[in-house]
């Protein structure tokens, strides 16, 4: 059990990407405190709490209640995001514009903030941030998305080099399409968008990469355990991406 004992906090815990990271963090021996609009069935031996990560009340009174929890964090998973509106710039609201970059963005400031004032105190931690493929490219029509998932990385990189002299490491992963609800809801969108089937958008995703293949839950999940591992210990600073290798977007 590679994690055994560590104390792992989790934004967006309560299904998809996230609720793969609870249930494989609680595999290998971690103790697990996450939170989600809804947190779902809450796994034996984890503790899920409801949140808004936009809402710095609501992200104060989860991340104080992870911290009395767990007695403090050892690995930070800044996991929430959203794939917002899928329009042309010139046609895109303004307000779903700022909702997308603040369930991205505002919600990874807030832990990485908290995490990043105890992991320096206590001199060791990992934190990885979800990013996306999109985060290495442009995406017509998905302007909110791409621009939250740069500053993501952005984001990384600073608190790397912050935190790296306190023995924390920080990194990002970049999933490429990943099977499961939320990139149906996606393919429908841009389906629409660009006036073509649904089924063409979903081929088009995989026929962009070098492996012609989507990616599960579960492929993000081993890089993360990696990443938070004794076998990471000298990687910090890194955006990994698990994508079969992206030639072109859609």
């Amino acid at each position: 059990m590679t994690h055994q004992g560590k104390r792992v906090v989790i934004t967006a815990g309560g299904a998809g990407i996230g609720a793969c990271l609870v249930r494989r963090f609680l595999a290998e021996g971690a103790r697990v405190t996450y939170c989600d609009l809804d947190p779902g069935d809450v796994p034996e031996g984890a503790l899920g709490l409801a949140a808004d990560v936009t809402d710095e009340a609501a992200m104060g009174a989860f991340l104080a209640a992870a911290e009395a929890q767990l007695g403090g964090v050892d690995i930070l998973c800044a996991n929430a995001g959203t794939g917002g509106p899928v329009a042309p710039l010139a046609e895109m609201d303004f307000a779903a514009w700022k909702t997308c970059l603040a369930t991205n963005l505002d919600g990874a400031f807030l832990a990485c903030r908290w995490a990043a004032r105890l992991m320096a105190a206590q001199g060791s931690g990992a934190i990885v941030l979800t990013s996306s493929t999109s985060g290495q490219w442009g995406v017509p029509t998905r302007a909110p998305y791409v621009t939250a998932k740069w500053g993501i990385l952005g984001l990384m990189k600073t608190l790397a080099m912050e935190l790296g002299p306190k023995g924390v490491r920080v990194n990002a992963i970049c999933p490429g399409a990943v099977e499961g609800e939320r990139m149906e809801r996606v393919l429908a969108l841009e389906a629409a968008a660009k006036g073509v089937p649904v089924a063409a958008m979903r081929s088009l995703y995989a026929e962009g990469t070098s492996l012609r293949t989507w990616v599960t839950a579960d492929d993000l999940a081993d890089t993360v355990l990696f990443l938070t591992s004794a076998q990471g210990a000298r990687i910090s600073g890194q955006a990994l991406a698990i994508d079969g290798h992206t030639e072109r977007m859609t």
